[in-house]
């Protein structure tokens, strides 16, 4: 990753609070520049920001530094987290060129606001898997194995659409589940099976892959009726509208959807 990428990996109140802030500071000196009124996505340069779920982490940052190499002199500034809580910031007015959701609720909290600049276009779908420890010590083979006792289980927090994913396969499956704990993004709950303290988790497939050997994945059927669409789009007070167009191209240029689906990504 290249140093000028930066990331703030969960948006918790004081991250939109601050964000709001430096809204406050910038909106009433902003004056219009040629990035912020340029209709042609070729001319960019300057910062663009990213508001993107969790899940998209580690895609959108190989994006972001292919972004950077294209276009010299430009700098992309992601704020990952769970898109409930990436919405209610947009929506409070935090400053933000693009808005990538997990799902399109979560998305259309934004385009009920009158926020987003056009329709938001669905550019990746992303499936749900069990990640448990390496070597799969429980035998956990289905949904209802997490169900004994003797299994620790994380979720996803309702709210945040990989917990949202998840009770629909649960509602689909016939089974309740009662976790140790709710976490508030994937990457939060998958970091509990990383760091032992629960046996297994429910997240997206594209986040088993990230992790790579920290830990396994057990597929299960009813993940095939919890399928998420991502959607992408400008927003209507983007402070670099050109550059957030050009961001968005990239993601579902030929180049973009292939990085995607390399990372676990299917196409909608």
């Amino acid at each position: 990753m290249t140093p000028s990428i930066r990331r703030v990996l969960q948006m918790n109140a004081a991250g939109v609070a601050a964000l709001m802030a430096m809204s406050a500071c910038s909106s009433s000196s902003r004056e219009p520049s040629a990035s912020s009124s340029a209709s042609d996505s070729g001319n960019v340069s300057g910062t663009v920001n990213v508001f993107a779920a969790a899940s998209l982490t580690e895609s959108f940052t190989a994006l972001g530094e292919r972004f950077e190499k294209q276009h010299p002199g430009t700098e992309v500034v992601f704020n990952f987290g769970g898109s409930d809580s990436l919405a209610a910031g947009i929506t409070s007015g935090a400053p933000a060129d693009v808005f990538a959701s997990a799902s399109s609720k979560t998305m259309k909290t934004v385009t009920d606001a009158g926020d987003a600049a056009g329709t938001p276009v669905t550019f990746v779908r992303n499936g749900l898997e069990i990640a448990t420890l390496p070597g799969n010590p429980a035998n956990l083979d289905s949904l209802e194995s997490l169900t004994s006792p003797d299994v620790k289980v994380v979720l996803c927090d309702k709210t945040v659409p990989c917990g949202a994913a998840t009770q629909k396969a649960l509602r689909t499956a016939g089974l309740s589940l009662t976790p140790v704990s709710y976490e508030e993004d994937v990457k939060s709950a998958l970091n509990k099976v990383v760091l032992k303290e629960a046996d297994a988790v429910i997240v997206y497939k594209t986040d088993v892959q990230a992790a790579g050997e920290k830990v396994e994945g057990v597929e299960f059927p009813e993940a095939a009726d919890a399928i998420n669409d991502y959607p992408i789009t400008l927003l209507n007070d983007a402070p670099n509208p050109a550059a957030g167009r050009a961001f968005i191209e990239l993601v579902r240029s030929a180049e973009g959807r292939k990085m995607l689906t390399e990372a676990g990504f299917t196409a909608p």
